[in-house]
This record gives structure tokens, C-alpha cells and sequence, in this order.
């Protein structure tokens, strides 16, 4: 029998508590970082507030959390292809849980498209958690173990002091603004995350706005740089 499953279900859910714990742990020993409640609890809260600030209803919005608290299990198997991996177990555990096909379906496809090296934005969920799972890049995400190892990924992410996620429902924007101290550079930032931002622009064409990337006040993504301040009518939606 079909029922309503909800992220609290999936919170309490023992076999997801110990794919998300093995998953970060496996990036720990690969030397990524941090992958774990912090990440996923960010990722599945901006897939929500997205959702709801461009206008979904609820029960959408939920299934955007849901993705999100879910999205990165397939790095329990293997980094390389984690998003379909992951896709397949998670389909797995909610039909066990009782989630109904159209719903499921729908969350899978997010999870298994979320990553730039094969990700398509297919559905308003993974459009979503494409723009969550892509803006957290922060000094918070630095492991404590690798910090004194400054390799680009860890340099990048702490020399991000700042960095939030808005929707302007006016000026159909959604803006990625992040603030870098000079113990990194715009540059780097860009070898890490250009392939991620493009789809990111994809994603949020897909929900009818158009994606800026906003690093220490310039708009990266466009052709001619501007300057810009934050709009007085932006929601911010990323949440730690």
C-alpha cells in the first residue's frame, strides 16, 4: 500500500542515516570535503526554498527536500557516476517506504541528474537541487583534518567568507553571491566550478529565471561585467 512519505520519514529512515554516513566518510578518505548532515541538511533546505519561493506548491516542495536529504548516498558505492548510483538505491528504499511511483520517479530523476559531468535538468526538482547542491561552497565545508593540506578545492572553499543564494520574483533572478578573501582567487574558484555554474544556468532557465554568479560584487557570467548590490526584493532561500 501507497503512502504520503515525508522528509521526517526519511530523516528517521536507519538505512539512509548509514548511506549518508558511510558516503561522507568514503569522500573523507578520497580527501573531498565535507559531505555529511551539514551538506546534505543545506542542500535539502535550499531545494525547498527554492521550490517554494518560485512558486510550487507544497507537496513539491517537500519532494525537493526530500531529493535533497537523499542526493548524495551513491558515494557509499563510488564517487564516479554517484547521482545515477545513488538514484538507483534510492528508488530501492522508497518503494520499501511505501512511496508512490510518480512521486519517487520524480526524485530519483533529480538525484540521478544532479551531477555536471552527465546532469540534465529534466524536472523542476532537479533544476532545484542542481542550484542547492552547486552554491555550498564555504570555509564550513573544510575538514578539519585536511585544512593545513590547502590543495585548490580547500583553498577555494576557505577563502569563501560568504555566500548565499537569492530569488528576485521581480527581475526573475537567481543569484548566487559569494564574498573571497585574497588566499584565493576568482580564477581558481572558476576551475573548480565553471562546468557546475553552466548547469546551474540550465537549472534555472528551467524554472523561468536567469542565474548570475556574483563574486566580491561583480557578475561573473556575463559578458560585460557590472557591478551589482543586492536587490531589495531578493528572498535569500540558501539555509545552514
Amino acid at each position: 500500500m501507497y503512502k504520503k512519505i515525508g522528509l521526517e520519514d526519511i530523516k528517521a529512515n536507519d538505512e539512509i542515516k548509514s548511506l549518508i554516513e558511510v558516503s561522507n566518510e568514503n569522500l573523507n578518505r578520497m580527501g573531498y570535503t565535507e559531505h555529511g548532515l551539514r551538506h546534505v541538511g543545506y542542500v535539502s533546505k535550499t531545494t525547498a526554498n527554492i521550490l517554494k519561493t518560485v512558486g510550487y506548491d507544497a507537496r513539491t516542495v517537500e519532494l525537493g527536500a526530500i531529493a535533497g536529504w537523499i542526493h548524495d548516498i551513491g558515494n557509499a558505492v563510488n564517487r564516479t557516476h554517484h547521482g545515477i548510483t545513488g538514484a538507483t538505491i534510492a528508488y530501492g528504499i522508497l518503494e520499501r517506504m511505501g512511496m508512490l511511483p510518480t512521486e519517487s520517479s520524480q526524485i530519483i530523476a533529480a538525484i540521478g541528474n544532479h551531477e555536471e559531468e552527465s546532469g540534465a535538468v529534466v524536472n523542476a526538482l532537479a533544476a532545484a537541487l542542481i542550484l542547492a547542491d552547486k552554491s555550498d561552497a564555504h570555509r564550513s565545508r573544510v575538514r578539519k583534518e585536511t585544512a593545513d593540506r590547502k590543495d585548490i578545492h580547500d583553498r577555494v572553499n576557505l577563502a569563501i567568507r560568504k555566500n548565499y543564494l537569492a530569488v528576485d520574483n521581480a527581475k526573475k533572478t537567481i543569484r548566487l553571491v559569494i564574498q573571497m578573501d585574497n588566499s584565493s582567487a576568482t580564477m581558481e574558484y572558476l576551475q573548480i566550478y565553471l562546468s557546475r555554474m553552466v548547469l546551474c544556468e540550465k537549472a534555472a532557465a528551467y524554472l523561468g529565471y536567469w542565474f548570475e554568479l556574483v563574486i566580491n560584487g561583480n557578475v561573473i557570467n556575463r559578458r560585460k561585467p557590472v557591478t551589482v548590490k543586492p536587490a531589495a526584493g531578493e528572498t535569500e532561500v540558501s539555509e545552514e
